[in-house]
């Protein structure tokens, strides 16, 4: 079996016309009125939970009453105090199993698709993906209209590695019928914030 560098290497070698790369400053992707709303239809669709207007409630408050039952909560952001696993300080991955809540911070969200940027800015990004509820902290001034302006926004830390993270995990491998929580989290709850 070839590495894949070699079969990369093969490809490159047969390559008969190199082509320009296209010119992307010309596409005409949608720009909503209102981003914000736009994100909330499409979150929504996505099977996400949407808390806007929180009542002066804190994080931890909206936590409790979204999963009252919680009771393994992992977060590294300083705002949430009922976290009882910090992601930083697991010695490996597989101790966030078992995780109820994981409650993480989107770096800015794309009204066409409510999708969210997940950089990686803790140790284990398992977080992410093995908890079986995740709870998305997204300020509204940051979300953009279409992945055209997403891309622009992309940034890596020094850990090299984000994702675009759009509502629970979904499959409709079986039967072609869509099961929300297949594989990685049952549920979505994004909680928008303002300046």
């Amino acid at each position: 079996m070839s590495t894949s560098n070699d079969i990369i290497g093969k490809c490159r070698k047969n390559i008969r016309q190199r082509l320009p790369r296209p010119c992307l400053s010309d596409i005409d992707a949608t720009v909503y009125q209102d981003p914000v709303e736009e994100f909330i239809v499409q979150a929504t669709a996505a099977g996400c939970r949407i808390v806007r207007d929180r009542d002066k409630k804190d994080i931890d408050d909206i936590i409790k009453e979204c999963y009252p039952d919680a009771k393994v909560i992992a977060s590294a952001l300083p705002e949430v105090k009922s976290a009882t696993v910090n992601p930083d300080n697991v010695k490996k991955a597989q101790d966030l199993n078992g995780t109820d809540v994981g409650v993480i911070e989107g770096k800015f969200g794309v009204a066409e698709n409510g999708a969210i940027w997940i950089p990686q800015e803790v140790k284990e990004r398992a977080v992410d993906f093995i908890s079986e509820n995740i709870v998305a902290l997204l300020n509204e001034s940051e979300i953009v209209s279409n992945m055209h302006q997403a891309y622009q926004k992309v940034t890596f830390n020094d850990y090299g590695y984000g994702v675009f993270m759009a509502g629970p995990s979904k499959t409709a491998d079986i039967a072609q019928v869509l099961v929300m929580g297949a594989q990685a989290a049952r549920s979505m709850t994004v909680v928008l914030l303002k300046d």
